[in-house]
């Protein structure tokens, strides 16, 4: 009887691993714990999924940060351009959006995951649900839990993508850390990363201000600037250009306590610009109107530089320029991993091998957010995701041929 490869994780990296395999020839099981596969690439994909970006491939690569040297030669072998191409394969037809983020034209994940088991089906991937992973017996078969009772299973290899920490109720629990704990491998905490961060509001702010976008502004922290946008929350601020400064500046708030960035609230203007507009405004003009005539800028911008401009003399021009384009705002925590798009931390990436196999626990593999990498918003995350399990699943074709 043929032993077949398992893959625990019914997300998007263990489903692109299964497909890898599958088109190979081999016998491929697909392990979930979850009533249904890919729950959160389901719920990434609400506003819109976003499957990958379009910038010049040497800038994608630096968006991986200190996992940089281990992400390169995956992402060049399995490239933004090769997931298009895949996308294309399964009939779903793509587009670049002004931001040079990459969409599906229906923009919907349910789409994609719908041709994407099609396929699946037709290469004789099995897939089953509701099978939460235990760990190994004793005579080395990988256990599970079932509905039906416990489950033994002896594979000829095994390859892990059950995700990170992030979102656990859509089943990234990290659960399975313990487990690989016992069996020697070396794991990074986890940590909220792609999350939102708090600010110590004042209730009269909030009042104001709760739920308020701030639209084509610029975030900077330390030699980093960030253009996008943000919005305001009851506890702090959440969007894209506070995502891309996520692990800095969480590992600043560890370290010293708090955070310090600046907000441009007119980035595609000079602080000379900005001082001359205003000062064509009637000195005795309150705030909100000098910024709604000098700058178009409307509410909340006027109560957030009240927030935070301390004694700070508003009526001079000068100063109010400079807090215009560099607004000091704290912040004073993260949001945790139940509240985060993704999570840091994970299986070492010392752990693997050159084919992403366990050191410790052999023709065990790994991919997508189980390993310590991480990434913005902004179609990196699923690029890493797919990159690694396209490695680790030609990793376990290699792994059996020998």
């Amino acid at each position: 009887m043929t032993r077949p490869i398992l893959i625990i994780g019914a997300g998007p990296a263990g489903l692109m691993a299964a497909e890898i395999l599958g088109q190979a020839g081999h016998a491929v099981e697909i392990h979930d714990a979850m009533a249904s596969p890919a729950r959160k690439f389901l719920m990434a994909g609400r506003g819109g999924l976003n499957i990958t970006h379009s910038e010049p491939l040497d800038r994608f690569i630096t968006r991986y940060g200190a996992a940089r040297p281990f992400m390169d030669p995956l992402v060049r072998a399995f490239t933004p351009a090769q997931l298009r191409d895949w996308c294309h394969g399964l009939g779903v037809e793509t587009f670049v959006g002004s931001s040079g983020r990459v969409f599906p034209k229906s923009f919907k994940a349910s789409i994609l995951l719908r041709a994407w088991l099609q396929r699946l089906d037709g290469l004789g991937v099995k897939l089953f649900t509701r099978h939460r992973w235990t760990g190994w017996a004793a005579d080395g078969a990988v256990s599970f839990d079932t509905p039906s009772g416990p489950l033994a299973v002896e594979p000829a290899a095994t390859l892990l993508a059950l995700g990170g920490a992030s979102w656990p109720r859509l089943g990234s629990d990290g659960g399975w850390a313990s487990l690989l704990a016992e069996k020697g491998v070396p794991l990074a905490p986890f940590r909220p990363s792609n999350s939102g961060f708090d600010v110590p509001w004042t209730p009269g702010f909030l009042e104001r201000g709760e739920g308020e976008p701030l639209k084509r502004i610029a975030i900077a922290f330390k030699d980093r600037t960030v253009p996008g946008e943000l919005v305001v929350t009851k506890t702090g601020l959440e969007g894209g250009a506070l995502y891309a400064l996520s692990a800095p500046l969480r590992d600043a708030i560890d370290r010293e306590g708090r955070a310090l960035v600046h907000l441009d609230l007119k980035p595609d203007l000079s602080l000379a610009q900005v001082q001359n507009k205003l000062a064509r405004v009637p000195p005795a003009d309150s705030l909100a109107n000098k910024l709604r005539k000098g700058l178009s800028l409307g509410p909340p911008m006027g109560a957030l530089i009240r927030e935070f401009a301390g004694d700070a003399d508003l009526g001079r021009t000068s100063v109010l320029s400079g807090l215009v384009k560099a607004l000091p705002v704290p912040l004073s925590g993260q949001r945790g991993l139940d509240r985060a798009i993704s999570s840091a931390g994970g299986i070492k990436l010392s752990a693997l091998d050159g084919n992403l196999m366990l050191r410790d626990v052999p023709g065990t593999f790994a991919c997508g957010e189980m390993l310590d990498w991480e990434a913005p918003t902004g179609g990196y995350l699923l690029q890493g995701c797919y990159a690694t399990a396209v490695a680790a699943a030609k990793g376990v074709e290699r792994f059996l041929t020998r």
